[in-house]
């Protein structure tokens, strides 16, 4: 709901719990980071994957330890907080109650405003956070999110106006990497695993598919590469694979998705540009952002097309607070906040925000 506050009057307590990361940050009013802390759960690897109800378990014994750090770091009491903010969504629910219910107590109990952060916007918005990138980020601009769990481009056109332009139609590019990771061995997560083997082996060592390369669109498909994965992988002898032949796949298998990235992005700045001539900037976002291959790959294509690239530093791309915060910061100066009634939703696309 909209309501009076268009003037952010002190810090922002900011919170994350939508998946596996448990994370704490406060920002003055202006975006400066005060104070920060994320806490990356571990229990999961054992499992191959997040489970949920550990994960909302291990939020609800670490976000309290969280908070008291955070706040002692910036050196503030509760009764200095100008509001509170959490992630609301989209994500596994156990989580966002437990975050948004402590989020929610500490405006209760202090009278502040509370805000409902969608986790999407907070990655679209982290490029805005002042000194982050060397020039102040206006609207409109691309985005390209690239998470375990989104992948997406988006024409970024105000704060809750956000224009889909194309996305997954089946798994995201963070899922494939971590998927790949586990069928070769790796562990979870896969994406960092992968990308470190693949430093040692040769990208042309395997012809692998590139989905939908090509096609008018911006939208993914990452499946039928997996799959691909596992078939060839399927051709050896049961066990592990030669660290060579691991590395090849691996560095094959990252390559594949650098191509795809890159033409989906080619396709996805042909379409921004069409809504919004004078937009000039590619911003790429999500924990898969962190990838030094596609980062390259995505820079060029930018350059191609005369749009500037931009991505947040790799302790921002994953899942953090301080964008939860930092977006909290922009929705309170246009005077939006929530009710203590805002129920968290697993399920929350961007194009809602609008409504």
């Amino acid at each position: 709901m909209q309501g009076a506050y268009t003037q952010v009057k002190g810090p922002v307590l900011g919170l994350e719990s939508s998946c596996d990361e448990t994370a704490a940050a406060i920002l003055a009013p202006d975006g400066q980071i005060l104070a920060e802390t994320v806490l990356s759960q571990t229990a999961h690897a054992a499992f191959g994957g997040v489970v949920p109800e550990i994960a909302a378990r291990a939020h609800l014994a670490h976000l309290p330890g969280l908070v008291a750090r955070v706040m002692a770091e910036a050196g503030l009491n509760f009764a200095d907080l100008g509001a509170v903010a959490a992630s609301a969504g989209p994500g596994l629910i156990g989580g966002l109650i437990v975050g948004s219910g402590f989020a929610k107590g500490v405006a209760l109990a202090r009278g502040l405003p509370f805000v409902a952060v969608n986790h999407l916007e907070a990655h679209a918005l982290t490029p805005r956070l002042p000194g982050l990138l060397p020039q102040p980020v206006a609207f409109p601009y691309l985005l390209l999110l690239m998470s375990g769990g989104h992948c997406q481009c988006v024409a970024v056109e105000g704060v809750g106006r956000h224009r889909r332009l194309g996305g997954t139609i089946d798994d995201a590019v963070g899922e494939a990497f971590d998927k790949v990771g586990k069928l070769l061995g790796l562990g979870w997560p896969g994406g960092p695993a992968v990308e470190a083997l693949a430093r040692e082996g040769q990208a042309d060592a395997f012809a692998l598919p590139r989905p939908l390369l090509g096609r008018a669109g911006c939208d993914f498909s990452f499946s039928g590469l997996k799959t691909a994965v596992a078939q060839l992988i399927g051709k050896f002898p049961a066990g592990s694979l030669p660290r060579q032949t691991a590395a090849d796949i691996a560095a094959s298998f990252q390559r594949a998705v650098a191509d795809v990235m890159a033409d989906r992005a080619s396709h996805a700045i042909a379409m921004f540009r069409a809504l919004h001539p004078e937009g000039r900037l590619l911003v790429v976002a999500g924990g898969v952002a962190a990838n030094t291959l596609l980062r390259t790959a995505l820079q060029t294509v930018a350059e191609r097309h005369g749009f500037t690239f931009a991505a947040p530093p790799l302790r921002l791309c994953g899942d953090n607070a301080v964008m939860v915060a930092w977006t909290a910061i922009e929705r309170l100066r246009l005077g939006l906040v929530d009710g203590m009634d805002h129920a968290p939703r697993p399920r929350w696309p961007l194009e809602a925000l609008a409504a």
